[in-house]
């Protein structure tokens, strides 16, 4: 091979070597260590840009870096292939969504290969063939048996150009996470998991997540939302039913002087069948948004629905009102109104001419009610048998008289929703129901696993093409034995994502979802690197899909743990022109096109080293290039292996030790505490610049020289790994770089004899002196007056004032003779 550094051949050749070895995968037989790394799989979308390549790069680094400390390293790959934009894209090709799915598989494949990722490929999976899909359906006939699975009519978030219904954690900003439009709220009937069972430990569990960004621990905890306070049933006038609401402010409770309730509640759609107005601002409330942050700022708007609601104390009669900024997702869908403690109700009761009725006053002094809401803690007035008691007091006195009296009970609740799961797409797993006239709906056997998905349909947009499949959708029940319909919706596709992780840990077993053994061999995921955008919405239905295997008996919390990621890294997106990459903004940058021209190893190494794995990168074409430059500057310490250029000379090689192992203790540490993986590389750049510097003397000079290049391509290796390889080859090392021994630091070559010392003279830095590292003031001294450079600065001056800070300066303050 040439002694040039020619990237292409170089990269070729290492793949193939690894790929025969076999290195790359994880064993199931061996006794050392295990550790977990993994990168969310990637939609196959056809081609990656750099913002794969940094993310995938990221992993790579530190699965190849905890193969070279001595783990048995599982780094796993797959595809999150079901779903829209794959339906989508069928549509606009005019392919069936399994052909353009498949070949965009293929195609990724070869890009991530090309790029020398470690990956086991024997453990690859795509979650839109059967052998996957079948156990998630598996999973869910057990979560009907528990009562954990059910179907409801509810109010949903609806999209219209998705054609389909998002759970709430889908609705970003009041619009579609996928195509921005704004969502629209219906009634439906549809598939629902109770997340809402698993709030309590979701919430306590997030104490558990020391290595995860408080960031993403902090929205969890938002997201579920767990409030104390008060359930209170509220008569309606004329009916039997009751109007039931939740409160964190029981104290105010004699304060109420309206109810407010959604659009969607049951008794504002009562009350507009005679009331074309009111049916028209209902219709005008569901399309807004449902952002808490929109709802809070929005103009306040409401109408009476007529009705009128029975105080469950002092049994007056107070009126029922539709308010714009209650959502019938959250809670009860009705609200208890007290315009004289609460800020909305007041500005709603003024719009209105609602009474306002004070009920809790400050503990010192009075409060004019007129002219704002008094929303503190304070001393009960105006109601009745709970005056004069604080704040907190009356929260826990009128509980238990509502308990006691039936109106009401103490109660937590959560902002937290149940999961909704079904979707009116084609392009996804079937739902493993069977909708009986006489039985119901009938979860499938386990030996009629998996329902298959028709590959060959052709979606056109509208309604799914299962509607249409008589093969698919007319079958009989598995109860009684008549003609039956399967369930044409299909699951969301976080049902696939929120287990895949685990599935990897014996992705070949055809006997149950996962194996308990190997569960205990590799759970949870020691490292989880991927984007802080799935903090609510992957993430968090991980954990609880995570909670809900173990609980049905698949493995214990000894053996898969109780969460599925002990760590977790939120990388930074990759800009162009200040915007993230993608597709739709046709701002993408082809890695194919930087390979070619410099190789893996350099869009590697740029993608690793322009900016900490946390913080965004910016695009930087010169960057690359800065890049491939080093690479071939350390590629040129090749030539200089058997330079001699003179005798020994002790404190040159004292030096140059010290610089390389001051650099594996700095890249050791970055690896080891954040991956800063930046640091990292500038630490090897700094070392490189060192060799190139040294001129090698004597047998020791030598030696000195073998070991810091031999240390420069070990540390290179999770980083560049093909350039790694090669130069170790090249320097005769015994083994292939990317599988040995990560170096140790020799704690000697760190000790200093000598330090090098700033200089100030009245404040002001004159130069640097070198001196003993137990070197007392006057010495320090006497070594600055011994220098030219700095001694001329205090020629004719009286020396005032001299301040050593050990290991760091000298400062010398003079004034004139």
């Amino acid at each position: 091979m040439s002694d040039r550094y020619e990237a292409q051949q170089i990269e070729a050749k290492w793949q193939q070597k690894w790929d025969a070895a076999g290195i790359d995968a994880a064993r199931d037989d061996d006794d050392r260590e295990s550790y977990y790394c993994l990168v969310m799989f990637p939609y196959p979308s056809g081609n990656l840009h750099m913002g794969h390549v940094r993310n995938y790069c990221l992993g790579d680094a530190v699965a190849r870096y905890k193969r070279m400390r001595g783990f048995n390293v599982l780094h796993p790959i797959g595809w999150d292939a079901f779903g829209l934009p794959a339906e989508n894209a069928a549509i606009k090709h005019h392919r069936p969504p399994a052909e353009w799915t498949y070949s965009n598989i293929d195609q990724m494949r070869s890009q991530l290969k090309r790029l020398g990722l470690s990956y086991d490929w024997s453990r690859e999976i795509a979650t839109c063939r059967p052998e996957y899909y079948r156990w998630e359906q598996w999973m869910f006939t057990r979560l009907m048996e528990k009562g954990l699975a059910y179907q409801a009519e509810a109010e949903v978030n609806w999209c219209d150009p998705c054609h389909t219904v998002l759970a709430n954690e889908q609705v970003v900003d009041g619009v579609c996470w996928r195509c921005d439009t704004p969502v629209i709220k219906k009634n439906l009937k549809q598939w629902f998991i109770r997340i809402t069972d698993y709030a309590e430990e979701l919430l306590a569990d997030l104490d558990k997540l020391t290595g995860w960004p408080e960031k993403v621990v902090g929205m969890q905890r938002n997201w579920i939302g767990k409030s104390s306070g008060a359930e209170v049933s509220f008569g309606i006038e004329g009916s039997d039913e009751t109007l039931d609401i939740f409160t964190t402010r029981p104290d105010t409770l004699m304060g109420v002087t309206y109810m407010a309730v959604a659009a969607a509640h049951p008794l504002a759609q009562k009350a507009a069948e005679n009331n074309p107005e009111l049916a028209v601002f209902l219709d005008e409330c569901s399309r807004i948004s449902t952002k808490e942050a929109d709802v809070e700022t929005m103009e306040k708007k409401g109408m009476a629905t007529g009705f009128h609601a029975i105080h469950p104390i002092s049994g007056e009669l107070v009126p029922v009102w539709v308010a714009n900024f209650v959502l019938m997702g959250y809670g009860t869908g009705a609200v208890m109104s007290v315009p004289a403690h609460d800020e909305r109700d007041f500005d709603f009761a003024r719009k209105y001419g609602l009474r306002i009725q004070q009920v809790i006053k400050p503990a010192d002094g009075d409060w004019d009610i007129e002219s704002a809401a008094f929303t503190e803690a304070g001393i009960l007035i105006n109601s009745a048998q709970f005056d004069g008691l604080a704040s907190a007091d009356a929260k826990q006195a009128i509980i238990e008289w509502l308990s006691e009296n039936d109106k009401g009970s103490e109660r937590v609740q959560y902002r937290l929703r149940d999961w909704l799961v079904s979707r009116q797409r084609y392009w996804g797993s079937p739902i493993p129901v069977i909708h009986c006239q006489d039985c119901g709906e009938v979860a499938v056997p386990d030996d009629q696993l998996p329902v298959i998905l028709p590959t060959h349909l052709q979606p056109t947009g509208g309604a799914s093409p299962l509607n249409e499949c008589d093969e698919f959708r007319h079958t009989t029940c598995p109860k009684c034995g008549k003609a039956a319909e399967r369930e044409l919706d299909t699951f969301d596709t976080f049902m696939e994502s929120s287990w895949y992780m685990n599935r990897y840990t014996s992705a070949r077993n055809e006997q149950a979802m996962v194996d308990a053994e190997a569960m205990n061999r590799w759970a949870a995921v020691d490292q989880y690197i991927g984007g802080v955008e799935h903090a609510v919405l992957h993430l968090l239905y991980a954990r609880f899909y995570h909670k809900l295997m173990r609980d049905a008996g698949l493995f214990t919390s000894e053996q898969g743990g109780d969460e599925p990621f002990k760590n977790l890294l939120t990388q930074g997106m990759v800009l162009k022109d200040g915007t993230k990459m993608s597709k739709s903004k046709g701002n993408t940058v082809d890695p194919k096109a930087i390979i070619e021209n410099f190789g893996a190893d350099t869009a590697r190494l740029f993608t690793l080293f322009a900016a900490p794995p946390e913080k965004e990168l910016e695009w930087n074409d010169a960057g690359v290039e800065g890049g491939f430059r080093f690479l071939k500057r350390v590629w040129r310490l090749l030539e200089r292996l058997d330079l001699c250029e003179g005798e020994d000379e002790a404190a040159a090689v004292k030096q140059v030790r010290r610089t390389i192992h001051a650099t594996i203790q700095r890249v050791t540490h970055a690896f080891e505490h954040g991956f800063a993986f930046n640091v990292a590389i500038a630490a090897l750049m700094e070392l490189a610049n060192a060799l190139q510097d040294y001129k090698p003397a004597g047998t020791s000079g030598k030696a000195a020289y073998r070991e810091g290049v031999e240390a420069l391509a070990t540390m290179l290796a999770p980083f560049v790994p093909h350039f790694a390889c090669e130069l170790a080859e090249r320097l005769g090392m015994a083994e292939i770089a990317v599988v040995a021994g990560w170096p140790e630091v020799d704690e000697a070559a760190l000790v200093q004899d000598e330090i090098t010392l700033a200089v100030q003279i009245q404040g002001k830095r004159r130069g640097e002196i070198i001196i003993a590292k137990d070197a007392g003031q006057d010495e320090a001294l006497a070594a600055a007056q011994a220098d030219d450079s700095i001694n001329k600065w205090l020629d004719g001056m009286q020396i005032v004032k001299v301040i050593l800070v050990p290991g760091r300066l000298l400062n010398v303050v003079v004034k004139p003779q």
